[in-house]
């Protein structure tokens, strides 16, 4: 397999290397796992834009998906219990990545990061609110 030279194809041939070998259930890690050993770093979504800013070694890479907020809203609370519950669907492979992404926001989550050296994904509120998760090791297939 040749790996491209680009940062934008090689994160998206990780993105899809990802998405080919995760699991329907805990399958995050696979992802983070196929974005780490592409060179990618840090992984920043700003839930509102749902606007993804990927830190790779090899150059950083935006992209913009469907806006989840246009013009001015109120940020929602945040709301821990939510976050987690959100957290939970998508571990169980009970929600796709826009819902999961729509659980954020409606939990009060205006960015999250993914550190994928520390192995950790933070989501971030409003008012200084955090929660942080590990995410396990993994062996790609």
């Amino acid at each position: 397999m040749t790996i491209p030279t680009d940062p934008i194809a090689r994160l998206q041939a990780a993105l899809e290397r990802g998405a080919a070998v995760r699991p329907e259930v805990a399958g995050f890690p696979y992802l983070a796992e196929s974005l780490r050993r592409a060179g990618v770093t840090h992984c920043r979504m700003a839930v509102p834009a749902n606007a993804f800013l990927y830190l790779t070694e090899h150059g950083d890479v935006v992209v913009q998906g469907e806006p989840l907020v246009t013009g001015f809203a109120a940020a929602p609370p945040f709301d821990r219990a939510a976050l987690v519950a959100a957290l939970r669907a998508d571990q169980a492979g009970k929600t796709t990545f826009p819902e999961f992404v729509r659980g954020c926001w409606d939990a009060g989550i205006v960015w999250y990061e993914v550190d994928t050296a520390a192995r950790t994904c933070t989501y971030h509120g409003t008012g200084g609110h955090s929660y942080t998760e590990d995410y396990p090791a993994v062996a790609l297939p």
